[in-house]
This record gives C-alpha cells, structure tokens and sequence, in this order.
C-alpha cells in the first residue's frame, strides 16, 4: 500500500498518539510492517525497516512491557520516558513527511509533538491516579490496554489512516477531558490538605487573642 501526502499526515496522526502511549510498540510495528512490505513507507523511514531497528524496538517493548505494569515504579518509568516517547514521535513524523513541502513537514512534526505530548501526558495521569489503589491489577489491566491500543492504532493507521487519524482525535480529546480532571483532583486535594494543616494554626492562635 502506497501512501499519499494526506494518508501520510493522517498516519503521523495515529501514530503519534501510539508513541505516547508505547513508543516501542510504534516503533516496532511500523517497521515490522515496512519489512514485510505490509505498507510502503515513505524513504525517509526505510531505516525503521532494518532488522536490528526492529530487534532493539521489541527488546525495549518487552522490558517497557514488564517494566511498566509494577505499581509506583511505573511512574518512575513515565517519568523518564517523557524524554523518550515525545522526542522519537517528532522523529518519526519528520521523517515520515520528507517528501512533503518544508511547511507542511515542519506542522507535521510540531503537530506530532503536541499529540504524543498530550498522548503521554494523559497516561501518566491514569497511571497516578490507580497507583493508589491495594491492588495490582488495575494498574496492570491499564497498561495492557495501553499496549494493545498502541499496536492497533499503528497498524490501523498503516490500512485506514483516515480512519485512525479520527479515532486519534477522538482519543486526544478524552485524553484532554482526562487531564483536567486529574488537575483538578490534584488541586482540591492539596487545597485539602493545606487546609488541614492551618487548623492547628487556627485552634493555638484562638487561645492566645483570649489571653
């Protein structure tokens, strides 16, 4: 399959937000799909094709794999990866858009960017809000999710680019609802707690006006 210059933003669409969410899982199915000549990717990605781009991609996929479902650690792993999955999105649609006009290549990458940004951002808010929870299996439940969803969106957007550039926005704007909610309970909860603490303050000043 043949991508044309619309098909190309539209797959750089659908799998910037998988690179938020895994961008090994990205990374690996595009050039999976590339070596076994599923799609034509653009030249300028032909590198992601070679085998050993490929082995370190699944390598790293299965370290992030386990690495990424152990509570509180995971955070830890996100954290990082804020300068992994972001960065490598912006590359991917660089490259991918070579053949395009310099305009419409440098929109494609800044575009890219913002949407593995948000895409990342939005995972690492769901992750510290059930690292909470006792239990384990939610938090892994979500990262399985978060795995599967990077797969199929990268190969959905290889097939259906327009179709997975829609389910992307979709999910980008979710992704943005999520992420005002999840500011908003870290917000009323440290108002909580800052309110909590001044009662003491409040309770030892009373005695001494009395005096």
């Amino acid at each position: 399959m043949n991508l044309g210059e619309s098909q190309i933003i539209s797959l750089v669409i659908g799998a910037s937000f998988a690179a938020g969410l895994n961008v090994y899982a990205m990374c690996g199915t595009l050039g999976l799909l590339g070596h076994f000549q599923v799609v034509h990717l653009p030249p300028a990605l032909h590198l992601i094709e070679n085998p050993w781009i490929i082995a370190v991609s699944l390598a790293m996929f299965v370290l992030h794999f386990f690495a990424d479902k152990i509570p509180a650690f995971d955070l830890v792993w996100n954290s990082l990866h804020t300068f992994v999955r972001i960065p490598l999105a912006a590359l991917v649609a660089y490259a991918a858009t070579s053949q395009l006009s310099p305009g419409a290549q440098i929109a494609s990458t800044a575009l890219a960017t913002v949407i593995a940004g948000v895409a990342h951002t939005g995972k690492f808010a769901a992750r510290a809000a059930v690292t909470p929870s006792p239990e384990p299996f939610s938090n892994m439940a979500l990262s399985v999710g978060e795995d599967t969803a990077a797969i199929g969106l990268t190969w959905f957007a290889t097939v259906h680019p327009y179709w997975a550039a829609a389910i992307a926005i979709v999910l980008l704007i979710l992704t943005v609802i999520l992420i005002r909610m999840f500011a908003r309970a870290v917000r009323s909860l440290f108002a909580s707690g800052l309110s909590f603490w001044r009662r003491p303050e409040r309770s030892q000043a009373a005695p001494r006006s009395a005096a």
